[in-house]
């Protein structure tokens, strides 16, 4: 199996793991300041606001998690050596996707495969 370091210099890892790290305490913190954050008014028509926002929080809280859990299988990639690699072909994923979308696990051909653009 293709190992990181096969393929990427020691520099360009500890750049994209700089950049997982910030990324993921930024969604930390986010998430700890959105959660639980619901307050009900006195009138029905505050508990209406209060419910759709509620809503809408609850939607932006699942994508955050969700790129948080994105973030953290970058990261597991890394310390397991496999980072980089493409799951689909096993060869390199480009440095300047890797370096636009951090979190990439497969190359951009292998994703228009699966997608099936042309």
């Amino acid at each position: 199996m293709a190992k990181t370091l096969d393929f990427f210099d020691q520099a360009f890892i500890d750049e994209i793991q700089k950049m997982l790290e910030d990324e993921e305490q930024r969604l930390e913190k986010e998430l700890e300041n959105m959660q639980g954050h619901v307050e009900y008014g006195d009138t029905e028509e505050d508990n209406a606001h209060e419910v759709i926002e509620d809503e809408v929080n609850r939607q932006l809280i699942d994508r955050l998690e969700k790129t948080l859990r994105d973030v953290k299988s970058a990261l597991q990639r890394i310390h397991n050596g496999t980072y980089g690699i493409c799951k689909y072909t096993g060869e390199p994923i480009s440095k300047e996707r890797l370096r636009a979308r951090p979190t990439s696990s497969s190359s951009v051909e292998a994703k228009k495969v699966l997608t099936d653009e042309s």
